[in-house]
C-alpha cells in the first residue's frame, strides 16, 4: 500500500498544521470540519503561514500557491474521506467525541484506509475498538505547532498490524518529522509520561523545600539542561492541557502521576498560563515573556527530586517494554528540548543517590516513589 491521499478531521491548530505539512510534502489533502466557517478560518491561517515562509524565502511564491491548492476544505464527511489512504483525526481531546467521530468515519471510509488519532493521552486501543479495523488503527501524536516541532510519537494499539506501523513511520518521515515509536499503548505515551508528572513533582518540591518558582526553574534550566524552567514550560503549554492530561493518565494508572492539588485549582480558576495572562507566573500581554532565571538562583535548589521523578518514569517505560533508552533520549531532545541526555544527567547526580532519594520519598510519601527495578541494575 502507498499513501497518496490524506484526510484530516478537525481544522483547529493541530489539524490545519498537519494539513499544511502534508500538502508541503506533496500529498493530496482534504481538511474536514463540521462547519464551513471553521474551515475558512483554518485556510486563512494556512495561507498566512505559507505567505510568511515565502517572505522569509524558505519557499517560492509558486511553491506556496501549489501547496495551498493541494488542500481541499470539505464539510461533508463522506466526500472528505472518499479515496483517502490515511485519515488523521485531530478533533478535541474528549474520548466520547473521538469515539463518535470514528463510528461515523468507519461507515464511510474505504475499508483499506488507515485511521490515525492525533491524541496526546487517550488510549489508542480503546478508540480503535469502536471501529471495524483495529488492525489498521494507530496513534500519531504531533506536537504543537506541527509546522515547527520535529517529533511525532507513533503509538500502535494492541491490535495494530506491523504493516500499519511501518507505513505510518514512513509517512512521518515523508513530512520531514522524526518518529519515536511508543511500543505499548501506555498512559502518557513517552513525552507526557515524563513531562506531566514532573510538573506536579515540582509543586511538591516547592512545598517541601521552600524553594521559589524561580529557584526551581533555574535549577531545571541550568542543571538539568531544559530549555526553560518546568513552571515556565507548564505556563507555556497551558494548565488546561496539563490538567486534561493529568486526569486521563491518572484515571488509567494511579502510579503514573501523583496529582498536586494546585494544578486542578489553577485550572478551575482559569489561571492557564501564558494564554490567560497568569499561571505560575504573571504575564503582562500576549507577547511571550521569558522569566528571569539565572545560574546564581540555580545554586539555591537541589533538583534531585525532579531528576528522580523523570528518570523513574523513563525507567518504567523501559522496564515495561514501551520504549528503550535511545528512543527516550530522542523523544526528550525533540519533544522537551533537552540539551543534555536524561540518563547522563542521572549518572552525573549518581544512580545510587537517586535510588536513595526515591526510597526516602517512598517512606515519607508513599509507594508512588518506589524506584523502578531497572535503576538498581544501573548502579
Amino acid at each position: 500500500m502507498e499513501i497518496r491521499n490524506v484526510a484530516i478531521l478537525g481544522s483547529g491548530v493541530m489539524g490545519h498544521g498537519i494539513a499544511q505539512i502534508s500538502a508541503t510534502a506533496g500529498y493530496n489533502v482534504v481538511l474536514r470540519d463540521i462547519e464551513q466557517r471553521f474551515l475558512d478560518k483554518a485556510m486563512e491561517k494556512i495561507r498566512w503561514s505559507l505567505d510568511k515562509l515565502v517572505a522569509k524565502e524558505k519557499i517560492s511564491s509558486e511553491e506556496g500557491n501549489a501547496i495551498f491548492k493541494r488542500i481541499s476544505p470539505i464539510v461533508d464527511l463522506s466526500d472528505a474521506v472518499k479515496g483517502a489512504d490515511l485519515v488523521i483525526e485531530a478533533v478535541p481531546e474528549i474520548m466520547e467525541l473521538k469515539k463518535k467521530a470514528y463510528e461515523d468515519l468507519d461507515k464511510v471510509a474505504d475499508p483499506k484506509a488507515i485511521f490515525a488519532s492525533n491524541t496526546s493521552t487517550l488510549p489508542i486501543t480503546e478508540i480503535a475498538d469502536v471501529t471495524s479495523r483495529p488492525k489498521r488503527f494507530i496513534g500519531v501524536h504531533f506536537f504543537n505547532p506541527p509546522q515547527l516541532m520535529k517529533l511525532v510519537e507513533v503509538i500502535p494499539g494492541e491490535k495494530t498490524s506491523s504493516e500499519i506501523i511501518e507505513l505510518t513511520q514512513k509517512y512521518v518521515k515523508s513530512v520531514d518529522k522524526q518518529a519515536v515509536l511508543c511500543r505499548k499503548d501506555v498512559p502518557g505515551f513517552i513525552i507526557n509520561r515524563l513531562f506531566i508528572p514532573m510538573v506536579h513533582e515540582a509543586c511538591f518540591v516547592k512545598d517541601r523545600t521552600g524553594a521559589t518558582l524561580e529557584e526551581i526553574d533555574s535549577a531545571v534550566k541550568f542543571k538539568l539542561g531544559f530549555p526553560m524552567g518546568i513552571f515556565e514550560l507548564a505556563d507555556f503549554t497551558g494548565m488546561d492541557v496539563i490538567h486534561k492530561a493529568t486526569t486521563e493518565m491518572h484515571a488509567r494508572d494511579r502510579k503514573v502521576v501523583s496529582p498536586h492539588p494546585i494544578v486542578e485549582r489553577m485550572f478551575d480558576e482559569k489561571r492557564l498560563g501564558q494564554k490567560s495572562g497568569q499561571g505560575y507566573y504573571k504575564y503582562s500581554d500576549d507577547r511571550y515573556e521569558r522569566v528571569a532565571l539565572s545560574e546564581e538562583l540555580a545554586k539555591r535548589c537541589n533538583p534531585i527530586q525532579l531528576v528522580a521523578n523523570i528518570i523513574n518514569n523513563a525507567a518504567w517505560l523501559v522496564s515495561n517494554g514501551a520504549s528503550d533508552v535511545v528512543e527516550i533520549e530522542k523523544a526528550a531532545r525533540l519533544g522537551l528540548g533537552l540539551k543534555k541526555p536524561l540518563f547522563a544527567t542521572a549518572k552525573e547526580i549518581g544512580i545510587k543517590n537517586i535510588i536513595d532519594e526515591l526510597n526516602r520519598l517512598a517512606a515519607e510519601h508513599g509507594e508512588f516513589y518506589r524506584p523502578d527495578p531497572l535503576l538498581e541494575t544501573m548502579r
